[in-house]
């Protein structure tokens, strides 16, 4: 990665934000202590780190920045008066060698471990689940201040020696061999789970006139416990839940018009809770005004940034525009600038509505050019600080590694270098983009085949030569690839064919990296439809199915007590859902690292992560979060059959949208302790809301 894997907290400065608003996760602390995750310090879903412990004071090992020696090169005194390269120390540093490799995920057994990594048997779905341990990433020290520059000397940065690199990382040597962390799900597929899940991946395939011809053509081989229903599969996969609702929805205007109709989310109506989204106060409010009224919303403990992430909640449970809150979900992933950063109280708003969801379905490419110039993103990575004479490579590295063309891209340390001193000038002032030609390297460079002069003092040149280089890697054949894999991920399999991805890299390229032409060469794809059963739910997506599926409402149940006179049962109510996606380890835009959070099943599903969840499901079903109103679990089925057995398949019916397995089904009934023939009345004899919550531990809610 850059120079730091979780970008430093920095004192108060002119950068806008200032420092962090809160002395706790949580200003209102209704909930305790503002650790959000368990004792253990390991956060399901963060990825298996060379580093398992706090990183050390000084440069960490095998990181790109480690240390950078001052080097001399054209238009540069061997004194080494010219680009120097920032890492976690400041300037300069020693050298240090690289570390460790990635950890084995089946170590149990390793004597050397204090804790093994745990793994277990979901007690109703008999899924396998495994966790990479280790300890929380701590922050880093803080890059130090940097000056004002003079004139620049125009040199060549394609030479042989201003970005040589270093004995670590020499410049022509490919980041993927010297990688900090593995591409995040390529991590965790190296494991026997993941080995596992390999063999369940469809094989070949081939693009249908649209969606339900390809549903309709294409058989489903796999074994799954899944129902083989296409629309039951497409509001899965399409969505972050199927409801009673959206099934009768799409089996009403067909598959082909109901994707249609998603890939036009502003011809449809905001739902009621969207509407609510104005008792959120600070999403109404400008970056400017974040920064003015800065104290006045201390006072009042009004967050922006926890704000930004349950409005983002309220979205995935109750929008109707759901495709493009799950490509919101995706890019955030992918181009990912997480939520709680020194300044993401102040930007990081502004960078959801004008970046991610401006572009959501729209171009990659144009995203990509947007997010370099917004000051969520140059804050976050640290480009603000980055000039000619003092370059900080946190930005350049990561539009390379993680949004562009992926770590084996084709790039070398030597692209990373001079894609860095091209964008150095870019930063922050006043809260607003700069361009800062003082602080702009002047010279040529090249860069994955990009060759451009840059010997340009007029801003806007340099501006726009900047531009063209984002563009440039925006639609480079190995980004097209990149995209196109992690698109198939989330949509397809963890291990998504190879003939879909090829498939999906061509549509890219054709179209200019056009988001809407992609999804429909995947949802008109027979792998896509060939892939029932093979996504797990990740902890996040399981609680919103979950409140999807009861029904959960957004206004105030009437046993709601007004204990808060700052926010709304409506406010309170998802900042609570927040905290239990804390709980779980996943909530929208919550992971530090620039890398987002992995999408395959075996970087997440942990017993205890699982029985949170299920605990959580059973306190939807009693109706305990009272600033939303429940469907009663005995009025979950309208007309509750008379015997046991029928009574589950109506209610699995109504939750999960399909019959359960006759082993499900008998585990079920076990809960209750009764027989398929035993007469219940609409209780379940005092029993619903277990079996209930029993239905809802399944494989059949699990899988999506």
């Amino acid at each position: 990665m850059a120079d730091q894997n979780v970008p430093p907290r920095r004192p108060r400065d002119d950068r806008g934000g200032g420092g962090r608003q809160h002395p706790s996760p949580d200003a209102y602390r209704e909930h305790g202590p503002s650790t959000p995750y368990g004792p253990t310090g390991h956060q399901p879903g963060q990825p298996p780190y060379h580093h398992q412990a706090p990183y050390p004071a000084g440069p960490q090992p095998g990181h790109p920045q480690a240390a950078y020696p001052t080097v001399a090169g054209a238009g540069h005194d061997a004194a080494g008066r010219g680009p120097r390269w920032v890492g976690p120390d400041g300037l300069g540093g020693p050298v240090r060698p690289d570390g460790p490799g990635l950890p084995n995920l089946d170590d149990d057994h390793d004597p050397g471990r204090r804790v093994g990594r745990r793994r277990a048997l979901a007690a109703i779905g008999g899924t396998a689940a495994v966790v990479a341990g280790g300890a929380a990433l701590a922050m880093t020290p803080q890059v130090r201040g940097l000056l004002d520059l003079g004139d620049a000397p125009i040199g060549d940065a394609t030479g042989t020696t201003v970005t040589d690199g270093s004995s670590v990382r020499p410049g022509g040597q490919q980041p993927s061999t010297v990688r900090t962390y593995t591409e995040q799900n390529e991590s965790y597929m190296g494991s026997r789970a993941g080995a596992a899940l390999k063999r369940n991946t469809p094989a070949g395939g081939r693009t249908f006139s649209g969606p339900a011809a390809a549903a309709q053509a294409t058989e489903v081989t796999v074994k799954t416990v899944l129902a083989k229903d296409p629309v039951r599969h497409l509001a899965s996969r399409a969505t972050f839940g199927a409801t009673p609702k959206l099934l009768a929805d799409i089996r009403r205007m067909g598959i082909d018009a109901w994707v249609r109709q998603q890939l036009e989310p502003e011809k449809i109506a905001p739902s009621a809770a969207e509407l609510k989204l104005s008792e959120l106060p600070t999403l109404k409010l400008s970056p400017q005004q974040l920064r003015d009224q800065r104290d006045a919303l201390n006072e009042r403990g009004a967050q922006p940034e926890r704000e930004l992430v349950d409005a983002t909640i309220a979205r995935q449970i109750w929008s109707e525009r759901q495709l493009f809150e799950v490509m919101v979900d995706f890019w955030n992933d992918f181009l990912h600038v997480a939520a709680e950063f020194d300044g993401g109280e102040v930007y990081r708003a502004s960078f959801d509505t004008d970046v991610v969801r401006r572009h959501a379905l729209g171009s990659y490419p144009e995203m990509l050019v947007a997010a370099n110039k917004h000051p969520a993103l140059l804050l976050y990575l640290n480009q603000n600080d980055s000039r000619a004479d003092a370059v900080n490579e946190n930005l350049a590295r990561e539009n390379l590694e993680l949004y562009s063309v992926g770590v084996d891209g084709g790039y070398t340390e030597k692209d990373v270098r001079q894609a860095a001193l091209l964008q150095t000038g870019r930063g922050v002032n006043d809260g607003r983009y700069v361009f800062r030609p003082e602080r702009h390297y002047l010279g040529k460079v090249k860069i994955l085949g990009f060759t451009h002069a840059n010997n340009s003092d007029d801003p806007k040149k340099a501006d726009a030569a900047i531009d063209a280089y984002i563009a440039y890697i925006a639609l480079h054949p190995s980004t097209a690839r990149y995209v196109a894999q992690s698109l198939a991920t989330r949509f397809v399999s963890d291990t998504p064919p190879k003939s879909l991805v090829d498939r999906l890299a061509r549509t890219y390229a054709a179209n200019k990296g056009m988001i809407k032409p992609m999804l429909m060469t995947l949802f008109s794809s027979s792998e896509f439809w060939a892939s029932v059963g093979q996504k797990v739910r990740r902890p996040m997506e399981y609680l919103v199915a979950t409140y999807r599926t009861l029904g959960v409402s957004p206004q105030a149940s009437p046993a709601f007590r007004q204990g808060d006179n700052r926010r709304t049962a409506f406010a309170q109510g998802l900042r609570q859902v927040q905290d239990k996606m804390r709980e779980l380890g996943q909530y929208p835009m919550g992971q530090p690292t620039p890398d987002g959070y992995p999408d395959v099943y075996v970087a997440w599903t942990s017993a205890g992560t699982m029985v949170n969840g299920w605990n959580e499901a059973g306190e939807l079903i009693d109706g305990r979060r009272t600033q939303f109103t429940y469907t009663p679990p005995e009025k979950l089925v309208a007309k509750p059959p008379a015997t046991a057995g029928a009574y589950v398949d109506a209610l699995a019916q109504r939750l999960v949208h399909q019959k359960l397995s006759a082993r499900e089904r008998e585990l079920v009934l076990d809960v209750a302790g009764v027989s398929a023939g035993t007469r219940v009345d609409a209780t379940f004899d005092g029993a619903v809301a277990a079996v209930a919550r029993a239905i809802l531990a399944s494989p059949q809610h699990h899988l999506r």
